[in-house]
């Protein structure tokens, strides 16, 4: 039997523009369409940055050879010295924002972000980076956080999935050590069934067996939790050690799911899972910041 494939690397050619068809196919009638279609037009303005300006790191294969046999992640998110283009890569995305029908708060962060220097931008991506946004910042944050993923998943695509190596914490990506923000069971492929941990940050998708929490490796007391009458392509994996909790995406009720986009749209789940006494084990960058009824 063969072996699921440990690492696969995100295409920037697709990876936004997924998440954008996936949001926008979801906001209709979803009681936070507002908020979905705002987070479409951000990850369309991700998808124009990402095969456009393209902006990107580089990282010396004696690098990711050296980080690789030591078991850290070569593009390291709190580590990787950034190449100045993400900083344009930002700019160029709040343009592509800009262009489409904003609520105020939207617009009001955009003004505050172009009103600061290179040092704030950076201190700002450091920030969130770090989970340490302040409240003043948050709305700006979103920004931030959509134009790291666009940087850090170009830096990501133009790596070689077979230089690189799951790390010893397999909860954490192995491409720039960020935690996933879902787990998606595929359909198809060699090997069916198989779930695979999609990274927040990179895009990178990376093998995690089945029937164990990806937070502590309990066993003992997972469940898996949905909300009573649903379709079943979203669920929560409970862990009763922890008290934790993970999405989990069943590719086999919708070929066309997506690890970000039908994250965001479960939210109920999470308030669910949540009233129940578990913490989730990282959250969605752009569920961490903000208030969804600014969009509304």
């Amino acid at each position: 039997m063969k072996s699921p494939q440990p690492i696969a690397l995100p295409d920037r050619q697709r990876r936004f523009a997924s998440t954008a068809a996936r949001l926008e196919s979801l906001a209709a009638g979803h009681p936070l369409e507002a908020w979905l279609r705002f987070l479409a037009a951000v990850s369309h303005a991700q998808h124009a940055v990402a095969t456009t300006l393209a902006p990107s790191g580089t990282v010396a294969t004696e690098v990711v050879a050296r980080a690789v046999e030591a078991r850290l992640p070569p593009l390291a998110a709190d580590g990787h010295a950034r190449d100045a283009a993400w900083r344009e890569g930002l700019r160029l995305l709040l343009g592509e924002v800009e262009s489409t029908s904003l609520p105020p708060p939207a617009v009001e962060a955009i003004e505050q972000l172009r009103a600061m220097d290179d040092t704030a931008i950076d201190t700002l991506a450091d920030q969130f980076l770090r989970g340490a946004v302040a409240a003043a910042d948050q709305a700006a944050a979103v920004y931030i956080a959509a134009a790291l993923q666009v940087y850090f998943t170009v830096s990501a695509s133009r790596l070689v999935a077979a230089d690189l190596r799951l790390l010893e914490q397999r909860s954490l990506c192995p491409c720039c050590g960020s935690p996933s923000v879902a787990g998606m069971v595929t359909a198809s492929g060699i090997t069916p069934g198989t779930r695979f941990l999609h990274c927040s940050l990179c895009a990178t998708a990376w093998n995690h067996v089945r029937a164990s929490c990806i937070t502590c490796g309990g066993t003992r007391h997972l469940q898996v939790q949905a909300i009573e009458g649903d379709n079943g392509l979203v669920k929560a994996e409970t862990c009763g050690e922890c008290h934790t909790y993970s999405k989990l995406l069943y590719q086999v009720k919708d070929t066309q799911a997506d690890p970000v986009a039908d994250d965001l749209a479960s939210l109920g789940l999470d308030l669910l899972v949540g009233e129940a006494g578990f913490a989730r084990h990282a959250p969605n960058p752009f569920l961490l910041m903000g208030d969804t009824a600014d969009v509304d």
